[in-house]
């Protein structure tokens, strides 16, 4: 009954999650809600505050870490925008959810957040340091050195996803992110329409990604080329992290590390080739554990440490 509880919050573009979780960032319960994009920001905190109340209605809450999807000032908790949902421009996240539930707030971004989660507790916790990418809606980064958030000079973060990959301004969201590789697979099957991932994306369309591995399975020579180029242009861009920050690991994360290991290895086997002889084999490639809720155990340990001040 006097276990110590935190609440971790993930506000992302197509969904937000609360989270109760303990001293360890295990979480005991959750909520789960979609995005009502119509709704802008003040739906997103009115699913927020419902939970909250839920919660404390129940349980004795010590502090809230928010992982938060678009720039934020971490030092007050203010975001900046959000890219996907209209109502965040400048606003004070952490004072509004402190009045709520009175307790300390922590805020960050989410890749930050979700980094942190990465290497505290999954499957970089024995590595330091840990770079953490996500390939979701958009790609972003976080870098944590000796398990704490490097943030850099203010604004800077680990913005991976605007690392050019060529002098045009060809950026590495635009190659990709899951939203990328979805249209560029919708664009493939358009030219070889009876090839076996046509087939699989006629037949459950949307997220055309996920289906990468079963048509690799059937040999089909499209998938493979999508999944190795991506793989590919992604290598080149962790090459720049290596050269700069040299981390232990890499840790994808996001819908699309969902593909799983054949990401993981065709990312791990590309890297070296654009790495300087002194720094191969370069760090260690991972997919992230705890799946959808990475953001949240990370947003756990964001509380932790607000309790902590």
């Amino acid at each position: 009954m006097n276990e110590r509880l935190y609440l971790g919050v993930e506000i992302g573009g197509t969904k937000t999650q609360v989270v109760l979780g303990n001293f360890n960032a295990d979480i005991i319960d959750g909520r789960r809600f979609q995005v009502d994009k119509a709704a802008g920001a003040a739906g997103i905190r009115n699913q927020i505050a419902r939970a909250l109340e839920e919660f404390q209605n129940k349980h004795r809450i010590s502090a809230v870490g928010i992982g938060f999807g678009g720039p934020v000032d971490w030092r007050n908790g203010r975001t900046a925008l959000s890219h996907h949902i209209e109502g965040w421009s400048d606003f004070d996240l952490a004072g509004w959810m402190h009045d709520l539930a009175r307790v300390p707030v922590r805020v960050d971004n989410d890749a930050n957040t979700a980094a942190l989660a990465a290497a505290c507790l999954g499957v970089g916790r024995n590595s330091n340091p840990v770079f953490y990418v996500t390939l979701g809606s958009g790609v972003g980064g976080g870098l944590v050195v000796d398990q704490e958030i490097y943030h850099g000079a203010i604004p800077g973060e680990a913005e991976i996803g605007h690392v050019r990959l060529d002098k045009a301004g060809t950026i590495v969201e635009k190659r990709c992110s899951g939203w990328a590789v979805d249209k560029r697979i919708r664009d493939e099957i358009e030219a070889e329409p009876d090839s076996p991932l046509a087939k699989l994306v006629r037949e459950s369309p949307g997220g055309e990604a996920r289906h990468l591995p079963e048509a690799i399975e059937f040999g089909d020579k499209v998938a493979a080329r999508v999944l190795d180029e991506t793989a590919e242009d992604l290598a080149f861009a962790l090459s720049h992290v290596t050269h700069l920050a040299h981390p232990e690991m890499i840790v994808l994360g996001g819908g699309l590390s969902f593909v799983g290991d054949l990401l993981r290895e065709a990312v791990q086997q590309h890297l070296p080739r654009f790495l300087m002889d002194a720094f191969k084999p370069g760090p260690a490639v991972r997919i992230a554990a705890f799946g959808e809720d990475v953001v949240t155990v990370g947003a756990l340990l964001l509380a932790k440490a607000a309790n902590s001040k």
